[in-house]
């Protein structure tokens, strides 16, 4: 099984509704929802593998894959059935993939994908983002049925 959680910020300078759209253009199939703490206000969701395949697709339109693996890969060392990558919000407004280094001052949008085990985390990353040559796959394996 695969559960992907999604978490942005809403600041109080920030448009709530321009928060949603950046969250919904990466991820269209999943439901988002507010949700207030004393920290403040959260876009949240939940979703599983199919809500991947935006990101799936918007790494190759936007030719970051090499980039994209090392994030995940990265984003795997402590617990190898689980990974994180971060999103820059604010370029997400306008539909396009910008991965994030580190939180940005307004806050990204949190990705944090949890799977079974490492051999199911493995299978996934090599479909969200297969080795390359020059840029380009060297294999595109099919959407995991984990």
């Amino acid at each position: 099984m695969i559960e992907v959680k999604i978490s942005s910020t809403v600041n109080p300078t920030e448009d709530k509704e321009r928060v949603e759209m950046a969250v919904m253009n990466m991820f269209p199939l999943i439901e988002i929802e507010t949700v207030t703490t004393d920290e403040g206000n959260f876009i949240e969701g939940t979703g599983d593998v199919e809500s991947l395949r935006n990101i799936h697709d918007l790494f190759r339109r936007e030719q970051i894959i090499d980039t994209a693996r090392t994030r995940l890969v990265a984003g795997n060392y402590k617990n190898p059935a689980r990974t994180h990558f971060l999103i820059n919000k604010q370029v997400a407004t306008i539909g396009k993939l910008n991965l994030a280094t580190q939180d940005e001052p307004l806050g990204s949008i949190h990705v944090d994908i949890r799977t079974d085990n490492a051999e199911d985390m493995e299978i996934l990353i090599e479909w969200l983002a297969p080795p390359t040559e020059e840029g380009v796959p060297l294999f595109e394996p099919e959407m995991p049925k984990i």
